[in-house]
């Protein structure tokens, strides 16, 4: 099995982004399952092209993509995107979508064929905090999550696809607040924990 696992570059004024730190941190084979790493843009145009040219060029036979979800507390597996871009703040390359469609005529939302509740088990089963989440909100991350899925559906109906939400690391929290965090070596056994079981069930 071939999995494409992508993270975030930092955004805003953070300096680290959790996403790429854990992915970058995964070894290339995970009990037999290669795995292709990419760095994507915190960008509405840039990070969406850059996952379609990646999944064209390594045709994954899954995809997951990973981002920072401030204010979790909990490895989150998210169930759904929706076609919608509507941002509270400018993308790094200081675009502000209002109300604007992640793909023009194209459906309102899609769901992940990922078995999204067996995940969930399986982390609780390695000891991860993990939750099923139906909001992936309206930023680059559900951008990049509705890109993938409707690469399912339009072009790739084999593959599957999926996005999870971290917590922030424990050093971006220091001067924020009751914000809950996540080390970085809880976050690579939750997605290695994932790869092992999406090598192994099928079903969504």
């Amino acid at each position: 099995m071939k999995l494409l696992l992508t993270g975030f570059e930092p955004f805003g004024q953070e300096s680290v982004n959790p996403s790429w730190e854990a992915v970058k941190a995964i070894p290339d084979m995970v009990e037999g399952v290669e795995v292709v790493k990419v760095r994507l843009p915190v960008t509405f145009k840039g990070a969406a092209v850059m996952l379609e040219q990646a999944v064209n060029e390594f045709r994954p036979d899954v995809v997951l993509c990973v981002g920072q979800g401030s204010g979790r507390s909990e490895v989150n597996i998210e169930r759904v995107a929706i076609n919608m871009a509507d941002s509270k703040k400018p993308d790094n390359d200081g675009y502000q979508p209002e109300e604007m469609p992640v793909r023009a005529e194209a459906p309102d939302a899609y769901f992940s064929n990922l078995p999204v509740k067996r995940l969930v088990e399986a982390l609780h089963e390695a000891g991860v905090p993990a939750v099923v989440s139906n909001s992936a909100g309206a930023y680059v991350c559900n951008s990049v999550f509705y890109t993938a899925l409707h690469l399912v559906h339009n072009k790739y109906p084999d593959m599957r696809a999926g996005f999870v939400h971290i917590p922030y690391l424990p050093c971006q929290v220091v001067e924020k607040s009751k914000q809950p965090s996540m080390a970085t070596e809880t976050v690579v056994l939750a997605l290695e924990t994932i790869l092992h079981t999406l090598a192994t069930v099928n079903h969504v």
